[in-house]
């Protein structure tokens, strides 16, 4: 079997030109990987397009019916499958609209049946783009609220990572009572001072209590 020169191979062809730049029969050469004795994988990648009518009926194809064809084993057809089965899906993926914070009870809303009822503290950041939508949230730690363990490095490396315009900072008092400690504002204040540093602002810090909270934005200490 004649090897197929370096340069046409598709693995390489797809790194130097990128996949929009590929045909059908090369992409699918590098989803098999290989060929066989008497095809190299470039002539059975063209096998299996016509013995399918290129996509048209690739698109529902079954692990049967791929076997069926000389030189695709179970290996090959399940990866075929897969790859099918993950184009469906991602034609399919509608992203989940965006919640958007315009106002300290919007963040409130967002946390409360969640955080409400937690019998130990949560400290939670959500961080938000240019238009205040919350594009990622995390639980950064879970204990009580104190400055040795919520770091401004630990909330600020995860908002660099996503990118993030802004964040909102919450945690509940397991008390049922809202009230701000003395250490949530100092905790408050450390991390908008650092938000400041890097640019990346401290929108609010809420503190969830039972189904009720306070911001500390709105009672002055942002």
């Amino acid at each position: 079997m004649k090897e197929v020169p370096k340069e046409d191979r598709p693995r390489e062809r797809l790194l130097t030109f990128g996949p929009g730049h590929l045909s059908n029969q090369e992409l699918l050469a590098i989803l098999l990987g290989s060929g066989t004795r008497s095809e190299n994988v470039h002539q059975l990648a063209e096998t299996v397009l016509c013995h399918f009518e290129g996509l048209k009926m690739l698109k529902d194809v079954t692990i049967e019916e791929l076997i069926q064809i000389k030189g695709i084993g179970q290996a090959k057809g399940v990866q075929i499958l897969a790859a099918v089965e993950f184009g469906k899906r991602i034609q399919q993926f509608k992203e989940k609209e965006k919640y958007t914070i315009r106002s300290p009870e919007d963040g409130a809303n967002y946390l409360m049946e969640e955080m409400s009822g937690l019998k130990q503290e949560h400290f939670v950041s959500m961080f938000l783009d240019t238009k205040n939508q919350i594009i990622h949230r995390q639980t950064i730690f879970i204990g009580s609220l104190n400055a040795s363990i919520v770091h401004p490095r630990e909330v600020y490396r995860e908002a660099v990572k996503r990118s993030a315009a802004s964040i909102i900072c919450a945690h509940n008092h397991p008390s049922g009572d809202p009230s701000p400690s003395q250490e949530d504002i100092h905790v408050t204040k450390r991390l908008s001072e650092s938000g400041k540093m890097i640019g990346i602002e401290l929108l609010d810090h809420l503190i969830i209590g039972d189904h009720k909270f306070i911001s500390l934005k709105e009672k002055g200490y942002l």
